[in-house]
């Protein structure tokens, strides 16, 4: 089971369990079959990738933030009267006094005042269950082996793609199937203009642009730019729950140059009204930069009609149960933020069986995982969000990089992490009733019993 641990304070998840679950029976290429004489095969994500066995920061070096007032007063925000002081040890950088700090750095610290006892509690208590039923535990001489990266030129084709008319100009269906017969040919797939769909209860490997790519059951995908969306809104469905994981802008992407950032005022060109049924419960990830969090919370859901409901907390942890970075630290934080909202404009009712009545969401939840070594591999959260959507929720992802059973994606980087370079590929015997289960979501025992409904 993917949730380890749940109690009052949030859920400990097992990231990697959530990426197999969807994939445990595949059906492969017919040069894999006919290279291992097998039928059936298995994948799972390569486990290595979730191997975050030691902080980035040990404990000696880690560095101190100390206040005049922990409750910060306003006061104490003002940038001629914040004592704020940084203490970085064993650093020989040039320490940084306060008047060095700018405006976004006070308000980063007085957000982080604001919610430290929140993470700090409620990770302590989800630690302390995952080493208690051994699914975390101390790791003696750690060693990291240097991971091998696969190159990905999806947004680059998505770009060259725009010149490409959409299928809705000419009156074409814009859906389009990934057929099991015949080893999955897919040379006639159109992956830029039109949806793709697997409507197959297994995991279906299949060979797109010259790569091989995993891709789950009953999933559909749009790989497109931002600006090529139609399809998705001619896709005819309304989603029950949309998760989003916008490209943010910020210093260290510019100065990387690992993806493109899209400025905040685009994303109200999203059209999540035109996808969202009613009450359609909304999640945005959002860096821990203060002006990111203020701008979802006081523009963009209100300029979508979303009401903003609760703040939850994504809290990154080692094997051990460390966290990836010092908790105080004033540079990385070991967390970032979600933003819930339920749209509350004139949307198309929801199919879902639990939307008749509305689950209250709790404010400053914790979820609690080993992250992913993979640049924006969020975990997935469709177990921690079921019991507020309902288990026949409509659910859709956009700028996403990877692929969910059951789950509509768009993004143009949408099937990255599905790519089979990312994955073990084993054959093995007939599929079982547990297997058949597992792909239609039923849940196999694990460290806890199911999460209960929330009060």
């Amino acid at each position: 089971m993917s949730i380890v641990f749940r109690n009052a304070n949030g859920w400990l998840l097992d990231a990697c369990s959530l990426v197999d679950k969807g994939v445990q029976l595949c059906n492969v290429t017919s040069e894999r079959k006919a290279a291992s004489g097998k039928s059936y095969f298995k994948c799972c994500f390569k486990h290595e990738w979730f191997q975050i066995l030691k902080s980035h920061v040990s404990v000696k070096s880690s560095c101190t933030v100390t206040t005049n007032d922990c409750a910060v007063s306003d006061a104490a925000l003002q940038r001629s009267e914040n004592k704020t002081t940084v203490d970085c040890k064993p650093s020989k950088k040039r320490k940084r006094k306060h008047n060095d700090l700018n405006q976004g750095e006070i308000d980063s610290l007085a957000f982080h005042h604001k919610i430290r006892s929140a993470i700090l509690e409620g990770t302590k208590s989800l630690v302390d269950a995952g080493l208690s039923c051994e699914y975390l535990s101390e790791v003696k001489d750690a060693r990291e082996d240097p991971l091998p990266s696969q190159e990905c030129n999806l947004a680059a084709l998505c770009d060259m793609a725009k010149e490409l008319p959409l299928v809705s100009e000419h009156g074409e269906d814009p859906v389009q199937f990934i057929e099991s017969e015949d080893g999955c040919s897919t040379t006639h797939l159109d992956l830029f203009t039109r949806i793709t769909e697997n409507c197959m209860d297994c995991a279906m490997e299949v060979t797109l642009m010259g790569e091989k790519y995993i891709i789950p059951p009953r999933c559909a995908f749009l790989l497109s730019d931002f600006s090529r969306m139609q399809p998705l809104v001619g896709y005819g469905k309304f989603f029950d729950l949309i998760v989003l994981d916008p490209p943010w802008e910020n210093k260290s992407v510019k100065r990387s140059g690992r993806y493109s950032f899209l400025p905040s005022s685009q994303l109200k060109r999203l059209p999540v009204p035109l996808l969202a049924s009613t009450g359609c419960v909304v999640v945005t990830w959002v860096t821990n930069r203060p002006s990111h969090l203020r701008f979802v919370k006081d523009e963009l859901y209100p300029h979508w009609g979303v009401e903003v409901l609760a703040e939850w907390f994504w809290v990154k942890v080692t094997r051990s149960g460390e966290y990836v970075f010092p908790l105080d630290s004033p540079h990385k934080k070991p967390y970032e933020v979600l933003v819930l909202g339920r749209y509350r404009g004139c949307g198309h009712h929801s199919h879902s069986s639990l939307r008749k009545t509305e689950l209250p969401m709790e404010e400053q939840r914790v979820i609690v995982s080993v992250p992913s070594a993979l640049h924006s591999h969020k975990p997935s959260l469709s177990e921690v969000l079921r019991p507020y959507v309902g288990a026949d929720a409509r659910c859709l992802e956009l700028f996403a990089r990877s692929l969910q059973p059951g789950w509509t994606s768009w993004g143009n980087e949408v099937i990255k992490f599905q790519h089979v370079s990312y994955y073990t590929v084993e054959p093995t015997d007939e599929p079982t009733d547990t297997d058949t289960g597992s792909l239609h979501g039923e849940s196999s025992p694990h460290f806890s019993p199911p999460p209960p409904t929330p009060d």
